[in-house]
């Protein structure tokens, strides 16, 4: 299937869309995306990978040298950045009007997301109140194709004695996503890290009353902030989640990281002009 795209008029097909995404998500792993990472993300072969970066870069989309990796052009860019909006739009959408659990609204936004009117898409901003974030905290690019610098660490990472705050968590596995939920982790929840194992050993957490132990590997799913003692003082689980949680930052251009403020005030939020543009190909 193709669809015209809203940015420039061009038509794309849902292929080409599906891997200018991949390649924006991988090339904040890698400065630039080999093939063979490509192929992985999108489980397919190398050799259909290798077929589609040539098309994509006669189409100006990537900087493709052999041997040396893909890069997305300043075009490539706002092409992989409208259907991530689309995408958590639709998530947020499922998430809140239709019940749809965090572990269930990725993959049915896939199959929604190169469907959709950029007239559908602008009801459904209205609807949602112009959303910053997506279920997992995830920011969604505005209509411009800008989009909000990166922010947390990963709690693999976090050291015994720290209270942080969950900032995101990745959308990749469901199951992860559910077990999380099962602990009580989501968006905006305190926890104490109780204990970190050597030899990468698990991670021993304290949050809503209970402890727990979680993998290096779980771990690594959930990006985190720390809580200053000034938030902590004095202050619930709740509001010392509210108080570290960030203001809405300055955005940038599309090549920008991803970051995660909570809600625009209003619908010129999206079109105002944020912070100076920066070129092609950054690092969400």
């Amino acid at each position: 299937m193709t669809k015209e795209n809203g940015q420039n008029g061009r038509v794309f097909s849902q292929a080409v869309e599906d891997y200018l995404k991949a390649i924006y998500k991988l090339q904040h792993e890698a400065r630039t995306v080999e093939t063979t990472m490509l192929a992985r993300k999108m489980k397919n072969s190398p050799a259909a990978a290798t077929k589609m970066i040539k098309h994509l870069a006669e189409n100006h989309l990537i900087d493709y040298t052999p041997y040396h990796g893909a890069k997305l052009t300043p075009a490539g860019e706002r092409v992989a950045l409208e259907i991530i909006r689309h995408h958590r739009l639709l998530e947020l959408y499922l998430q809140q009007a239709l019940g749809y659990g965090w572990d269930e609204v990725d993959a049915e936004a896939e199959k929604l997301e190169h469907h959709i009117s950029e007239e559908f898409e602008a009801r459904i901003d209205e609807l949602l109140d112009y959303p910053c974030t997506d279920p997992h905290g995830d920011p969604i690019p505005t209509r411009d194709g800008l989009i909000a610098p990166l922010r947390g660490s990963s709690l693999a990472d976090a050291e015994a004695g720290q209270t942080l705050v969950v900032l995101r968590v990745r959308d990749s596995d469901p199951d992860a996503l559910r077990y999380l939920a099962a602990m009580g982790l989501g968006l905006a929840t305190t926890l104490e890290v109780r204990e970190r194992q050597p030899f990468n050993g698990p991670l021993t957490l304290h949050l809503n009353g209970a402890t727990h132990a979680i993998g290096r590997e779980l771990a690594g799913h959930v990006f985190v902030e720390a809580v200053s003692s000034a938030d902590q003082s004095g202050t619930s689980v709740e509001a010392a989640a509210s108080l570290s949680l960030p203001p809405r930052p300055s955005l940038s251009g599309p090549t920008a990281q991803i970051a995660a403020p909570a809600t625009r005030p209003d619908s010129a939020a999206q079109t105002a002009a944020p912070a100076k543009l920066t070129g092609s190909g950054g690092a969400a």
